[in-house]
């Protein structure tokens, strides 16, 4: 996968996480990896700022909570998904049969 695509995904990923609880460095990590993303400390802290930069996260100490703006966005970014799956991931019968 291309990394600005996989940015894109994981900012996503950390959006979700952040909807559910605030998000660490120390604890994002490692559930990005368990969800098959190779990244450095550095890539997290980057995309870490990035949403914060864009108002989707805020900061308090080292803990990063979703912002109302953040949860706007991954409102819209669920709504786009959906669209997407139902698109691009479609039965494998019925993708054969339009050929």
């Amino acid at each position: 996968m291309r990394a600005d695509v996989q940015n894109l995904f994981i900012g996503i990923h950390m959006l979700s996480i952040a909807h559910e609880k605030d998000l660490t460095l120390t604890e994002i990590q490692p559930e990005l990896e368990k969800l098959g993303y190779r990244i450095a400390e550095r890539e997290v802290k980057q995309e870490l700022e990035r949403l914060t930069q864009d108002n989707f996260l805020t900061a308090h100490g080292d803990a990063f909570s979703i912002t109302g703006t953040g949860l706007e966005e991954f409102k819209h970014i669920e709504e786009k998904l959906r669209v997407l799956c139902t698109e691009v991931l479609k039965p494998a019968a019925t993708a054969d049969s339009k050929r």
